[in-house]
């Protein structure tokens, strides 16, 4: 909190980089935002939270001027240069990646290209010559022989190879092309600076390189993310989207989670002390509206009982599904044996002769690139078979695979209890619904035809399958997908909590960091194996100087 503070004070461009006065946007008669008064101060990161489908990036859009809104007012200083995150990959598919960087500041990218179109003439007119001039003098004002160097140093830091900057971005993958976009948004200091989430498609390096970045950015930003991880380090506020208004909160998100669990436990407490006032209240107003000594004492009681307002205490809105791996056998001592496992994809051996032991406890990260994880543990569920090697699984053991890829398993039209029901050992409807209620379907939610659900619906409907195999492994490639930070938060709780064997995937920098127990990272030169916690692993000097000799002549897309 000293920090925010500190920042706030060496900022003195104005006191209020945006104020929201009265805002509302409404789709027919559903408000989505109401009465939304908050303002956003220069030299604060703003952490913009929220349930899923709450509004996080439609107010992001509403900032930027993209959605107008239905009632209300932004006001923004003249003169500040506002700077957004854009979805679009192929909005730029003609342009240069680094060209695409600087485009970050369209008036200085139009002087270049004003500039260039002059210089290009054989001979100018004095009016021409003049302009130069003219463009010359506001291009080294916006610090323009510096442009091509700082976007590189931007592009370098999100992994952007120096060699991939003169390519056109047609060329470049969709992940790279987001992170060309994230640096066009970062380029030329902006005054205030929009950002939804960023770290989707970075490694953790690079993580960790855009947290320092914002980290010292002297100017104010409003981020949009599902990585815990990434708001604490980053965040000076918490702006909580709930009940169609906005609340501001000092501090970061897990200072923002504490103090709402002290809210939240503080306001079921009034509620339930005023729920039990009211009713006390309503058996005395039945007991003696009809006694004539007690009329008055009754009449005024009546006046109280109508000014208590229970719905002025209503709880968060926020809903935390219930989450918890209970295993029907623990493991034996024998879990799991792999020996030369190899396998080659489209003509390429991404896994050769690949020897893995693991125990009792143990519970796996695995980094590295995203399809090599995956692949890894499809044929550790045999979902995939290897060409060669072998591995064998423990008598004891009984596996629950959680795929990153789910379509395939939410083709049909039968609803979300028949869907569920192979996988509980009891046939009654009201159990079945029982555990899609702890995974928040709730009523006729229950009766959705599995082939209609959303990614974070189709993600609870696994979770729920899993809970109900009680396997003694699990393997779960990027679980956290789809999901928003209430249902991220249970199921890291119940991966901390469960005490048998886990292997799994996650770019949620908190849940691998609280959770992993060993460390296997696997790259194009080979694996490391590592017996340690996450923070120890990125911390050590011999584990980067071994990653550093396997990727050697590789790029590096993912930790």
């Amino acid at each position: 909190m000293i920090d925010a503070l500190d920042r706030s004070a060496t900022h003195d461009q104005h006191d209020v980089v945006i104020t929201v006065n009265n805002l509302s946007l409404a789709f027919g008669k559903r408000f989505l935002f109401k009465d939304v008064n908050i303002q956003f101060n220069p030299g604060n990161c703003y952490g913009l939270i929220g349930a899923n489908g709450a509004g996080k990036s439609t107010f992001l859009k509403i900032l930027s001027g993209e959605i107008e809104p239905s009632s209300g007012s932004i006001s923004i200083p003249r003169g500040l240069r506002m700077a957004v995150l854009q979805q679009n990959q192929f909005a730029f598919d003609d342009h240069t990646v680094l060209n695409t960087v600087i485009m970050g500041h369209r008036r200085l990218y139009e002087i270049m290209q004003e500039k260039e179109a002059l210089y290009a003439k054989e001979s100018l007119t004095d009016e021409e010559g003049l302009r130069i001039s003219e463009l010359e003098g506001e291009f080294a004002e916006l610090n323009g022989w510096e442009a091509e160097s700082e976007a590189a140093t931007l592009l370098d830091g999100l992994g952007i190879e120096e060699s991939y900057h003169t390519k056109l971005m047609r060329e470049l993958e969709g992940g790279e092309k987001v992170r060309v976009l994230l640096a066009q948004s970062l380029f030329g200091n902006p005054d205030i600076l929009l950002l939804d989430e960023p770290t989707n498609h970075l490694d953790m390096e690079s993580i960790a390189w855009l947290e320092d970045f914002l980290y010292e950015f002297k100017n104010t930003v409003i981020v949009v993310s599902h990585d815990r991880h990434f708001l604490n380090q980053v965040c000076t506020h918490i702006a909580d989207i709930d009940y169609g208004t906005i609340q501001l909160y000092v501090g970061n998100y897990d200072f923002w989670y504490e103090s709402s669990q002290i809210l939240a436990r503080q306001r079921r407490d009034e509620k339930r002390r005023a729920e039990e006032k009211a009713a006390e209240l309503k058996a005395f107003i039945m007991r003696f509206a009809h006694n004539a000594a007690k009329s008055r004492q009754a009449t005024s009681r009546q006046k109280l009982l109508e000014k208590l307002d229970l719905e002025s205490l209503r709880p968060s809105n926020r809903k935390y599904p219930y989450i918890a791996f209970k295993p029907e056998r623990p493991c034996g001592k024998s879990v799991l044996r792999v020996n030369r496992l190899s396998k080659t994809v489209e003509g390429v051996s991404p896994l050769k002769d690949f020897d893995l032991v693991v125990e009792q406890g143990d519970k796996i990260a695995l980094l590295g690139e995203a399809g090599l994880k995956t692949l890894l543990l499809q044929l550790l569920a045999g979902e995939v078979a290897p060409d060669s090697g072998n591995l064998e699984w423990g008598q004891t053991i009984q596996i629950g695979y959680f795929p990153k890829d789910n379509t395939r398993l939410f083709q049909g039209t039968e609803n979300l209890v028949d869907w569920l029901r192979p996988f509980s050992k009891e046939d009654d409807d009201t159990f079945i619904r029982g555990f899609l209620g702890r995974m928040l379907f709730s009523g006729d939610e229950t009766q959705k035809p599995v082939n209609v659900l959303s990614g974070g619906e189709r993600v609870r409907c696994l979770l729920a399958r899993l809970m109900l195999q009680g396997p003694n492994v699990l393997l779960m490639d990027e679980p956290t997908n789809h999901l928003d930070l209430e249902a991220i938060t249970s199921l890291n709780t119940a991966l901390e909590e469960y005490d048998q064997v886990l292997v799994f995937t996650s770019h949620d920098h908190q849940l691998v960091a609280s959770t992993a127990n060993r460390i296997i990272e696997l790259t194009p030169g080979g694996f490391i194996d590592r017996r340690c916690d996450f923070e120890t692993y990125l911390r050590s000097p011999e584990v980067k100087a071994q990653r550093d000799k396997l990727y050697q002549g590789h790029r590096r897309l993912e930790l």
